[in-house]
């Protein structure tokens, strides 16, 4: 049988499918719900239609997870065509109208003509679960910022000097001080040796020292604002509201440890120093710790944002600037642990500094520090030793 490609525009409830055969004729074009039953259809009259056909989508997870699962299950070829990819080569093909029929039959076009396009990759449980807990955390942290946001912003309009007297909010002590006083005149009421007590018995961390803050911010305002009350009251609310979110933070981050721990290169990854649970854990949850996908340490690189791409025309030779299409996550992963590992390790450190000696910036010496990391964390994985300071001893005859 002649060679066909399936394209699949990705729907909540319904998607659509249009193959096409070697000349880009369509052969089918139909709308399904997404339903196992009905997906179950789909398949086996597209593989009626050849012997392996390829099937291509525009999303990895979500609403596709039913049909990249049931194509997986039969062994079927799958690549992930980006949606900003697609958006692009739509600008491509004629017309300016945008349906299901015709995104679908843009996708199997593509997955027709391009090489470069990524074959889906099933993860394991761990993996999976992983990508699931890392996102739940991504999610809560930015809520708790908005709610941070919020209250410094609703604290400055009625006492911008306790507001200043407190660096870091995601702390429970100063949080826990706002639950019960947020006005001047409230806190010079207590005083400070009363507000001490009152601190220390909700177990507070410093007390002392956040009373102390707290009393001396007081004495510095002594007008009342308009709406100070109520202002007062979303305060609080909104300090609770920041230290519900810290203890689900921390659960789920037990939660992250814990399936992080059952990984086999678990061990290796948090080896390298600056990689911690968190930071491995999203390691594997865009990579899965499959190197042989990548193929080299070079396209890694390059997949994380740490390869340079050139920016030549005409005359211009050598210009070099970060690529736009990176993960931003994986990017994250190498940035942050190397900006660590400078502090903790004299490897990274000698290198931070050659870099700096050599006439770079911070951001340039960390940047390239990170893309060393790649390959050493590379080596590791691929050889599934952790990491020394100094190579391994060569036994002499």
């Amino acid at each position: 049988m002649a060679q066909i490609w399936a394209g699949v525009d990705i729907g909540k409830t319904d998607h659509h499918c249009v193959v096409i055969d070697t000349d880009g004729k369509r052969l089918l074009s139909r709308r399904i719900a997404n339903d196992e039953s009905e997906l179950v259809k789909l398949i086996g009259e597209v593989t009626g239609l050849a012997d392996e056909p390829t099937w291509a989508i525009d999303l990895n997870d979500g609403g596709a997870a039913l049909l990249i699962g049931l194509l997986v299950e039969r062994d079927q070829p799958l690549l992930y065509l980006p949606g900003r990819t697609l958006n692009r080569a739509a600008g491509g093909y004629r017309g300016e109208g945008k349906t299901d029929a015709r995104d679908a039959a843009i996708i199997a076009d593509q997955a027709r003509m391009r090489r470069d396009l990524h074959p889906l990759r099933p993860g394991d449980e761990v993996t999976v679960e992983l990508k699931l807990l890392t996102t739940r955390r991504t999610d809560l942290v930015a809520d708790r910022t908005r709610a941070i946001n919020r209250l410094r912003g609703l604290l400055t309009g009625i006492f911008p000097a306790l507001e200043r007297a407190f660096d870091n909010l995601t702390l429970t002590g100063p949080l826990r001080l706002l639950t019960g006083y947020q006005t001047p005149a409230a806190l010079r009421r207590i005083g400070a040796t009363r507000l001490e007590s009152w601190l220390r018995a909700r177990k507070v961390r410093n007390p002392s020292k956040i009373a102390t803050a707290a009393i001396e911010a007081a004495h510095r305002q002594q007008i009342r604002l308009p709406g100070e009350a109520l202002t007062a009251t979303m305060v609080a609310t909104l300090a609770e509201e920041v230290m519900a979110l810290n203890e689900r933070i921390k659960d789920v981050d037990k939660l992250i440890e814990g399936r992080f721990r059952r990984h086999e290169l678990a061990e290796v990854i948090t080896s390298l120093p600056g990689i911690g649970v968190l930071l491995g854990a999203e390691f594997l949850a865009v990579t899965g710790g499959d190197m042989a996908f990548f193929g080299t340490p070079d396209r890694l690189a390059g997949f994380a944002g740490l390869a340079p791409a050139p920016w030549d025309s005409g005359r211009i030779r050598g210009n070099l600037h970060r690529p736009k299409r990176y993960h931003r996550g994986l990017n994250r992963v190498f940035f942050y642990s190397a900006m660590v590992s400078i502090g903790c390790c004299p490897e990274s450190r000698r290198f931070y500094d050659r870099k700096r000696g050599e006439g770079k910036k911070h951001t340039q010496a960390v940047l390239a520090l990170a893309r060393r990391r790649v390959n050493v964390l590379w080596a590791l994985i691929r050889e599934k030793r952790p990491y020394e300071p100094l190579p391994p001893a060569v036994a002499v005859a």
